[in-house]
């Protein structure tokens, strides 16, 4: 978000300071997969996806049921296609469309990836514009607090650098891109409890400092208990495994052997699910079609890499490789044949398809749910601007990314796949422009 925030501010005339906790620019982005979701991009007419931004913003509100303001989803859809196309014409970051499956709760395929098919790959690319572009970057600089006048207007920011020694920015305009509270246990505990104690896969320094700023100023908050969940980080190696193996066919089960879920429903719930089950751990089932899909992935490379993909050559050795009893895992898999060739949904609202029918060898991941970024935070208008309860904004102080209010609601359940970036680079491109613009 704060990098497409810069580039936007950049060529709106303003010069840019961005200002880094750590000791290189990192963040959620560089932790996830990547993913943006865009409808009616220049990348999705040459792949030939016919595909809208009304059909879009459908998916958008199914998923979190009617909870998020449709102006506001209307309004990111139709940023996040201008962004993606503005992004590879003006700093040459080629998108490509993945569309060999389908996320969960998405009508078409619409995932923009850069070629490394990772948020690093992403990040990487967002940096080497800013570079380019001579852009200040500032890093082990960690911003402590917002200095803002009695009449709402932001000055400038305090900010503490390694040796304790506290510097004064000053600045026209101050966006806030610092992502969510997703590693403050206390916010955690407060706003999310079901996730006190799961794994948290986001970055540390996400510690909230956007709602809490905001919250003393008298901003408005949204949604603050909905946030995103992941069912499939492999345990105890700590690496993300695609969502795309459960989409064509692969299972979950939990350590008697046993289905627990609809796995098609969406991975950000399933991390309740997961952790809901024994010892907070569930196996991935899937066979050497999907091993091959992937492989398609660094992050399931890395993990295959890393032993955490284990192999089996019928049901009976991965019962016993699994410690499950192999009476119930034999059951377990006729169940998901008998539920194909009938073609009936089974008791989670599952369908399976023939052709997906996981066959001998079998493949094996242990995993866990996880925490990963939360959804909540400051309510922002159509400018990206940071508002008041009353609907007043503040007139400098901007939002974006995990800082501002999301698309996906109060829920888990609401996350629909790449709701994430969505907002951080739609917001980002928005809050910067209006940001430069006040120079």
């Amino acid at each position: 978000a704060g990098l497409t925030a810069a580039l936007a501010a950049h060529e709106a005339g303003a010069t840019v300071l961005i200002a880094e906790r750590e000791t290189r620019l990192s963040g959620s982005t560089a932790l996830s997969s990547g993913l943006i979701p865009a409808a009616g991009t220049r990348a999705q007419q040459a792949q030939q996806i016919d595909d809208s931004e009304d059909i879009f913003c459908a998916d958008i509100l199914h998923k979190n049921r009617d909870s998020a303001d449709p102006i506001f989803v209307q309004q990111i859809v139709q940023q996040i296609s201008k962004t993606i196309d503005w992004l590879s014409e003006s700093y040459n970051i080629p998108f490509r469309v993945l569309d060999n499956f389908l996320y969960p709760g998405h009508s078409n395929h619409r995932m923009h990836a850069v070629p490394e098919t990772t948020g690093i790959g992403l990040l990487n690319r967002l940096e080497a514009a800013v570079a380019a572009k001579g852009i200040f970057v500032v890093t082990d600089a960690l911003i402590t607090d917002l200095i803002v006048d009695k009449n709402d207007m932001a000055l400038g920011a305090l900010c503490q650098r390694p040796n304790k020694d506290v510097e004064h920015i000053a600045a026209s305009s101050v966006i806030l891109a610092c992502n969510g509270y997703g590693g403050n246990p206390d916010l955690i505990a407060k706003h999310i409890p079901e996730m006190k104690d799961a794994l948290y896969f986001g970055h540390p320094g996400n510690q909230g400092e956007a709602i809490i700023w905001g919250a003393a100023l008298g901003a408005e908050l949204a949604h603050l208990s909905g946030y995103q969940g992941h069912g499939s980080v492999a345990h105890p190696h700590g690496i993300l495994v695609t969502w795309a193996l459960m989409m064509e066919g692969g299972i979950q089960i939990n350590k008697n052997g046993l289905r627990f879920s609809n796995e098609h429903q969406g991975y950000s719930e399933q991390a309740v699910s997961v952790i809901g089950q024994p010892d907070q751990v569930a196996f991935n089932i899937f066979d050497q079609r999907l091993l091959d899909l992937g492989r398609g992935f660094d992050d399931f490379v890395k993990a295959e890499e890393n032993g955490a993909v284990l192999r089996a050559e019928s049901c009976e050795a991965l019962a016993e490789m699994l410690a499950i009893d192999r009476v119930v895992l034999e059951h377990t898999l006729r169940e998901c044949q008998d539920y194909a060739s009938q073609d009936i949904l089974d008791s989670f609202g599952r369908r399976f398809k023939p052709e997906q029918i996981l066959k001998p060898p079998y493949y094996a991941v242990k995993v866990t749910g996880a925490l990963f970024h939360t959804q909540g935070g400051l309510k922002v208008n159509a400018r990206a601007q940071i508002q008041k309860p009353n609907g007043a904004a503040f007139e400098n102080i901007f939002a974006c990314g995990g800082a501002a209010c999301g698309v996906s609601g109060p829920d888990v359940s609401g996350y629909l796949s790449g709701n994430g970036l969505l907002t951080a680079l739609s917001l980002g491109e928005i809050a910067g422009r209006f940001a430069g613009g006040r120079v």
